[in-house]
């Protein structure tokens, strides 16, 4: 946890394309925690999942309701804890294994995007790998900002001279060697709570990444990640997007608006209680009318079960108009951040949905119109033995915790400084950690 006040989250080890691992996923949402563990195995290239190293089976798969969360916060450290320990038991006993970390998702904490080029001098000499640790490093310090934790240290390419968009530059000849690194960045205090419920279980955070960047991992093929694609994750109580360009993350955005604010306008507006508005949403929220709408009628109950007051009738139709203004109003806050992100020029790229309030009916149709672009409802994809529950767009974030391991590597971080930061000992539990590895 003391990692946090030099301004960076738990960095992942890389996997090795060449080894089996086993890993484990925590989404902690708004409305629900997922815990899964697969194991990654190592295979040939896919066509349309080119970037795998790994192919990935599903061990266990758990989820329980959240309790003490709002908007991807923790508001009750011990009922969150309470129901994080209890996805993880679930998962262990059906894996037959005991975790000791987990890589954990981020929703909530106001995530932001920045990008930042750094340069550094060659004097006219070949770029060595420790010219790339230099440059990166370089962009790395312009990151550490009050009261915001870096989740995400991503080089977008490379620049020898006046040769930009390089994307491996070890040799190149030149003099001066830049580098467009993108930061994604949340707040300190969100992440430091949610790190502690993991840890209230007796787990280390392996990482904490960004929700919408792996939900882009796991519902995205290579090719719409190559030519431009927007990875809109609409969770419970957050609504947050992943720009992908070239094959590269290139931004990340939320705001607090998610599928609780319908459920509670239906609660309002049908004067039910909130489980029997989720219940009605879930089975029968629209936000495109039909012909036979005003004529189809649901059975809604009075508000506190009372049996002397009568449930009432209503339409489909009278639905669709308390959920399609809160949906259009997430969509239009959606479609006026990509336009204030690099996505704005790319003028044919898609739209990825994915998150539990994209599955209401008619809502990849009703994007298309707002959003003026091409719009599907994103799944997880390549994962072997998840059960049918878990293939809808509802699992795609916890499915792409599973899936990060493999792009791990693209992270930059300086392990050593880390260590030492964390030891406050000058290095000297470092140097003795390093001694004891080369002796025994």
């Amino acid at each position: 946890m003391t990692v946090l006040r030099f301004g960076v989250t738990p960095k992942m080890k890389p996997v090795s394309p060449k080894r089996t691992a086993v890993v484990a996923g925590l989404d902690i949402g708004t409305s629900k925690v997922v815990c899964l563990i697969a194991r990654l195995e190592p295979q040939a290239p896919q066509d349309v999942l080119r970037r795998r190293s790994h192919g990935v089976r599903l061990l266990a798969f758990a989820h329980t309701a959240a309790r003490g969360m709002k908007a991807g916060s923790v508001v009750d450290l011990a009922e969150a804890e309470q129901m994080v320990r209890q996805a993880i038991d679930i998962a262990e006993s059906a894996a037959g294994v005991q975790l000791e970390s987990v890589v954990v998702s981020m929703s909530g904490g106001r995530l932001g995007s920045e990008r930042f080029v750094a340069n550094i001098d060659l004097a006219g000499r070949a770029v060595t790998e420790a010219d790339i640790g230099r440059v990166l490093a370089a962009a790395s310090r312009h990151s550490v900002r009050d009261g915001r934790a870096v989740l995400h240290s991503l080089p977008i390419g490379y620049a020898v001279d006046d040769t930009a968009g390089i994307r491996e530059p070890r040799g190149m000849l030149g003099h001066r060697l830049g580098v467009d690194m993108h930061m994604v960045t949340a707040d300190v205090a969100t992440v430091r709570n949610l790190m502690l419920t993991v840890e209230g279980s007796h787990l280390s955070v392996e990482a904490m990444v960004s929700s919408p960047y792996v939900a882009g991992l796991a519902a995205l093929a290579d090719d719409e990640a190559d030519l431009g694609s927007a990875t809109v994750d609409m969770g419970a109580g957050t609504t947050s997007l992943a720009v992908f360009s070239g094959g590269k993350f290139v931004h990340a955005d939320g705001f607090a608006l998610g599928g609780n604010h319908v459920t509670m306008d239906l609660a309002r507006g049908l004067n039910t209680g909130v489980a029997d508005a989720e219940r009605i949403k879930a089975i029968y929220g629209s936000v495109l009318a039909g012909g036979s709408d005003e004529r189809d009628m649901i059975t809604v109950p009075p508000v506190e079960d009372d049996e002397r007051e009568p449930s009432q009738l209503v339409s489909r139709a009278s639905l669709v108009r308390i959920v399609r203004p809160r949906v259009e109003e997430i969509l239009e806050m959606v479609r006026d951040r990509l336009a204030a992100s690099p996505f704005a020029a790319e003028p044919r790229g898609r739209v990825v949905l994915t998150g539990g309030a994209s599955q209401l009916t008619g809502l990849a149709d009703l994007a298309a119109r707002i959003l003026r672009r091409p719009v599907r409802i994103g799944r997880p994809l390549g994962l072997a033995g998840l059960p049918d529950t878990a293939k809808g767009p509802a699992f795609a974030v916890a499915a792409g915790l599973l899936v990060y391991p493999q792009a791990a590597y693209l992270e930059h971080f300086e392990p050593r400084r880390t260590r030492q930061l964390m030891t406050g000992t000058g290095g000297y539990m470092a140097r003795v950690g390093r001694w004891l590895r080369e002796s025994f």
